[in-house]
């Protein structure tokens, strides 16, 4: 696994002074996702080292400040920690399910929490919430690199098996935190077995060879059959002549 994981933000880099922003920004950033939504604006800016006077010259609210640091500091970490690289080729499947195994990665870290988005939205309540939309257009993402990574592996219903990799990833990581117990692969087991049920090609077998091959009942030795690839013209050719060959008169049969 990779070790840049993490489950919380990480603070910006900044080659300078960093900015009162920017401690704003990571302080909210650390302190919602580990303490909660409703945290006070006194413990906010004591966490950062600003006056709350600076931090109502820079943001109306407390929901504005909250939904900047999901969108500026939550959603670049948590992307970097579970997509994979847009120059990674790996085969559609393995790329889907390596979001899968960073989720289980991120999950045995003691300071993790589920989903940052999740948690915020159920927390908030609200949809209208400034922070409550942009949870939802984080994980609008999700499932569209879902989608597109399942159109590119030929599954049979891509937008649907999106959807369901979404539930599956939203599921396990409230399962985690609820029951405090490890994953231990049930994710990574459950989003394959829509993978398989989808039709999608397992690591290394593209989906036409995969889909071409002919299918066996579990357990059996019969051969699949050969599919006759010649055209329908040829084939009606031979099975003419082959008739004929069958009524031609034998030798000395008397024929009337």
């Amino acid at each position: 696994m990779t070790e840049a994981i993490t489950p919380s933000p990480k603070p910006v880099a900044a080659a300078g002074p960093v900015s009162t922003r920017d401690r704003l920004l990571d302080a909210a950033a650390r302190l919602f996702y580990e303490q909660g939504v409703h945290i006070g604006i006194d413990t906010l800016c004591r966490a950062a080292g600003v006056s709350k006077r600076s931090m109502y010259q820079l943001f109306d609210s407390k929901d504005e400040l909250m939904a900047a640091s999901l969108l500026e500091r939550t959603a670049p970490s948590y992307q970097d920690a579970l997509i994979p690289a847009a120059d990674d080729n790996r085969p559609p499947r393995v790329r889907i399910l390596h979001v899968f195994e960073q989720l289980e990665a991120l999950e045995q870290r003691h300071n993790f929490h589920g989903c940052p988005f999740v948690a915020a939205a159920v927390e908030i309540k609200s949809p209208d919430h400034p922070a409550s939309q942009v949870a939802r257009r984080q994980k609008d993402k999700l499932t569209a690199f879902f989608q597109e990574e399942a159109e590119h592996g030929g599954a049979d219903n891509p937008d649907q098996l999106a959807r369901q990799l979404t539930f599956v990833f939203d599921g396990a990581s409230a399962r985690s935190v609820v029951q405090a117990q490890r994953l231990d692969g049930l994710a990574i087991t459950t989003a394959a077995t829509l993978l398989d049920a989808a039709g999608m090609a397992e690591s290394g077998v593209a989906p036409t060879d995969l889909r071409s091959t002919a299918r066996r009942p579990p357990g059996s030795c019969t051969p699949p059959v050969a599919v006759d690839a010649r055209p329908a013209e040829s084939v009606a050719d031979q099975a003419g002549s082959q008739s004929a060959e069958m009524v031609r008169p034998s030798p000395g049969m008397d024929v009337k």
